[in-house]
């Protein structure tokens, strides 16, 4: 018997369809598509302009790399953490639905603050904003996705995600080239501008065609007392943040971004630890269930270490390309005849749609031979090649050193594209057996860490992508060889304690 007050119950509309898929699939393909298109441009933007010079043709703010980094920090990491409260607050209180409405419109509003020709603080007021609005409809939108396939087959709802991840990477690729890259090359706050209007589009056709979504991600029944308690929760965690966001900012000893992108480092990592302590020692779980928790905390640390790699393409890979990399092929009439630095932001997602089927096909190929790697060894690996790229990179930053000019792309395209491939051997893996092998009653909440992990992988990209670009050119061969000994490293230790893991995983083949 279905409890209406705990599920969503789904009738969408067959009537029309979206490549053999519901017509509301559609819907939710381009709210993502916009939605990611308006996340990739101003993350691409970001640390480019914040590092740029105040005196320049196109200016920034002229904040050293650094700290701008460490902005970034902050911006990726609580965009990813927020995104926990997130789903929790569309589950008790308005929905699905209403959450990614309700998300794009803070989207909308932070972008077009961050467009305002104004002082830093105006700016940052838009990206908590943006912040805000991510954690609102990231998490929830891909729940009505799902909420369209309830009980149809598995290979249905598999391919009806692939779409949507679709909408996703093609929204990611096409954010860097035209908001960043018009950003870059004619006027930063156009970029923004871009950005805010995306959204908007991307609301208006969510509108427009919500009756697609059936019932799916309604708001649901809950009682009115519980109802009450919940908003005056929320509303209590809102105003301590804004009392502490006006201590912190109107007081005289204002903190760094450095120290404030630490501390959120801190913050995140003392949660998983007290989740994951939790559920070890009061989740009541058997001894099987403890180590299948185990393998999940290793892939978290994974995953972790993996998006603080990774995610350097927005801080440290994007500054070697706008000072160390020839960008002088297909040059642009503005920025010096130089194609902009953005532009290599949209490798990873169009490598991403290009190459993932052909992963996919590698799997299931292995598979029918009974040769497919274990998850454990896949995430190794996946560290292994992220270790690699970093390689490549320092290959690329020891010829800048040594030639005393600008490398050619060829560089950034190889590392980028040996990152997506790592990717694509470490992501899908783990979110796939994060939901495997999760004690049931824990299921959801583990899914929650699975973003907490990506929170974490971000601000460590900004702290410590703002660190190496700070860096002069003789230091950054130096500064990637650690990278590349750390992931290239950690991937090696994975994989030989592989068949370890796979025995406490279940699987002893």
């Amino acid at each position: 018997m279905i409890d209406p007050t705990t599920t969503t119950i789904v009738s969408p509309d067959y009537s029309r369809s979206f490549f053999g898929h519901p017509r509301g699939l559609a819907t939710l393909f381009m709210t993502e598509f916009f939605e990611r298109f308006t996340y990739y441009g101003l993350r691409t933007m970001l640390v480019l302009f914040l590092a740029a010079s105040t005196t320049a043709a196109n200016p920034g703010y002229g904040i050293d790399n650094e700290t701008a980094g460490a902005v970034y920090a902050l911006f990726a990491g609580c965009a990813y953490l927020v995104t926990v409260p997130g789903g929790w607050i569309a589950d008790r209180l308005i929905g699905q639905r209403n959450a990614v409405f309700a998300g794009g419109i803070f989207i909308t509003v932070g972008n077009f603050i961050c467009a305002i020709p104004a002082t830093p603080a105006v700016f940052y007021a838009g990206l908590a904003f943006t912040v805000l609005g991510i954690g609102l409809l990231k998490p929830n939108v891909s729940s009505v996705v799902g909420a369209l396939y309830e009980g149809q087959p598995g290979a249905r709802r598999d391919a009806g995600f692939s779409i949507f991840y679709m909408g996703i990477n093609l929204g990611a690729a096409l954010g860097p080239i035209i908001a960043a890259g018009l950003g870059e090359d004619v006027n930063w706050r156009l970029g923004f501008g871009i950005c805010g209007v995306a959204m908007i589009i991307g609301l208006i056709q969510f509108k427009l065609t919500e009756k697609y979504l059936g019932t799916s991600g309604l708001a649901p029944i809950v009682p009115p007392e519980q109802r009450k308690r919940t908003w005056i929760m929320v509303a209590g965690v809102f105003v301590l943040a804004l009392i502490g966001a006006a201590a912190l900012f109107l007081g005289k000893d204002v903190p760094s971004e450095q120290t404030l992108a630490r501390g959120l480092f801190i913050g995140e990592v003392a949660l998983a630890v007290a989740f994951f302590g939790y559920v070890l020692l009061f989740g009541g779980l058997d001894t099987a269930e403890k180590k299948r928790v185990g393998v999940i905390i290793i892939f978290f640390l994974c995953a972790a270490l993996f998006w603080g790699g990774f995610e350097q393409q927005a801080t440290s890979f994007n500054i070697f390309a706008l000072d160390y990399t020839d960008r002088s092929f297909m040059g642009h009439l503005y920025n010096e005849g130089m194609h902009p630095a953005a532009y290599y932001q949209a490798i990873n997602p169009i490598g991403i749609i290009l190459f993932a089927p052909f992963f996919a096909w590698i799997w299931v190929t292995l598979g029918v031979k009974n040769l497919d790697p274990s998850a454990p060894f896949k995430m190794g690996f996946g560290l292994l090649m992220m270790g690699f790229g970093f390689l490549i990179m320092m290959f690329a930053a020891q010829l800048v050193v040594s030639t005393d000019a600008k490398v050619g792309p060829q560089w950034l395209f190889m590392a980028y594209l040996i990152h997506t491939f790592a990717e694509l051997c470490l992501s899908p893996v783990g979110l796939s057996n994060v939901t495997k092998l999760s004690p049931p009653k824990f299921v959801s909440r583990m899914m929650g860490t699975w973003f907490l992990g990506a929170a974490i992988g971000n601000t460590v990209a900004g702290l410590v992508g703002g660190h190496t670009s700070s860096l002069t050119k003789a230091e950054l061969p130096h500064q990637f060889w650690i990278m590349t000994l750390i992931g290239g490293g950690a991937g090696v230790v994975i994989m030989l304690f592989a068949r370890t893991l796979r025995s406490w995983i279940g699987d002893r083949k």
